[in-house]
């Protein structure tokens, strides 16, 4: 199991970090740390293909949960 969470400027959708917990973490974070270092909004990474199946999905996940559009995660009732 994994956890990966986005934080994001709630005004400009800057990404400012993330969170990942779980197997492979060492791996997936690398992404978060380009797209923190080239200034990317979380719509860019929510925007960016990302091969499926695999583990990175779960940063795109995340950050199409930022903006409501995640498919795999519960929604609140």
């Amino acid at each position: 199991m994994r956890f990966v969470k986005v934080i994001a400027d709630k005004d400009t959708d800057r990404l400012l970090g993330v969170h990942i917990i779980g197997p492979h973490a060492s791996d997936l974070i690398h992404e978060a740390a380009v797209a923190i270092k080239a200034g990317l909004k979380v719509r860019d990474i929510a925007d960016t293909i990302h091969a499926h199946p695999t583990l990175s999905e779960g940063l795109m996940e995340a950050a199409e949960d930022v903006h409501g559009e995640a498919i795999h995660v519960p929604k609140p009732k």
